[in-house]
């Protein structure tokens, strides 16, 4: 009977969707978590943005555990605490400010503002270089453990760029380039940028390389009740439209939609990186049913002990 379930679930091929959303997009180590924990089998990551710096690490070994534990790190690192980033996230904090975080605050944004006049990111690809060497190994996209795909887009030709071969950390870097926040990376004739531009979860991606069954994770805050006021509230308001929009499109690919509860963070608030892992966790758990429903044979293969070492990961 067990050797029935097995063959009825190794037919499928399950394909995992890890879609951008900045900071909230950590998230999606807790879906993973509890992904691993079930052994539900995983044979294809495609990600866009923050969906692909995790996707990409966890399909090149990486544990859940180990990841959660690497955010935590750098996050409290000398280099973190006085990037780009981190001034982002004070710049939208919504809490009360000292004064002299204010003034620091309001220093830092008209440099960073006076940069952007100059420059097509406010960080270059080299600042935001040791981010990804950090939680990416330096390996080919077809080294890593689990078939793994990275979107962006060329913004020459305005085309979808898929990622399924070559350097790994260079594919998430083209994929995480965030309009404005990071410049878009240079590659040939190309002009690549995030992936979320167009394709905020790749659920059509995983599909068309092959997976049969697409479990994709939604991590957008989604459109705002905000009084529009001025002319960039209203022009916010007009991506986020559009933004929702593709999204659905996307979504309707998927057999499966994890949405976690980000609330309405903005994508630099990388300091909830704990609550949103576990904002994660609590979301899986939830669909893990309609998960047991469109795997062929998994009902079966949760009521009884299922052999796993074929799917077992490589230890470093």
């Amino acid at each position: 009977m067990e050797d029935c379930a097995i063959m009825l679930w190794k037919k499928k091929r399950i394909g995992l969707a890890l879609g951008g959303g900045g900071a909230r997009g950590l998230a999606h180590i807790g879906v993973l978590k509890v992904l691993e924990k079930e052994e539900i089998p995983i044979h294809l990551i495609v990600g866009t943005s923050i969906g692909a710096l995790v996707g990409g690490a966890y399909a090149s070994g990486s544990s859940p555990n180990e990841l959660q534990k690497k955010v935590d790190e750098y996050l409290n690192s000398t280099e973190f605490q006085s990037s780009a980033m981190k001034a982002f996230e004070e710049a939208h904090a919504k809490g009360e400010l000292s004064l002299t975080q204010k003034i620091q605050t309001y220093l830092r944004n008209r440099f960073y503002l006076i940069q952007a006049m100059f420059k097509p990111g406010i960080l270059s690809n080299e600042e935001f270089q040791a981010t990804i060497d950090y939680f990416v190994p330096d390996i080919q996209i077809e080294e890593t453990q689990i078939p793994f795909r990275a979107v962006a887009t060329d913004l020459k030709s305005c085309k979808q760029i898929v990622f399924s071969e070559g350097p790994l950390r260079q594919a998430v870097m083209a994929s995480c380039a965030v309009p404005g926040a990071i410049a878009p990376l240079k590659e040939g004739e190309r002009l690549l940028s995030d992936g979320g531009i167009i394709c905020l979860v790749p659920s059509s991606v995983a599909r068309q390389e092959g997976a049969e069954i697409v479990i994709s994770v939604a991590v957008d805050r989604g459109i705002r009740s905000e009084e529009l006021r001025t002319v960039v509230d209203v022009y916010l308001r007009v991506c986020e439209v559009m933004g929702e929009k593709l999204k659905d499109y996307e979504l309707a690919e998927a057999d499966v939609v994890i949405h976690p509860e980000v609330g309405d963070l903005h994508w630099s608030h990388f300091s909830q990186a704990m609550g949103l892992i576990e904002e994660g966790e609590k979301a899986a758990m939830k669909k893990l049913d309609d998960i047991r429903h469109v795997v062929p044979g998994v009902k079966k293969w949760f009521r009884f002990k299922m052999p796993t070492k074929s799917y077992k990961r490589r230890s470093k």
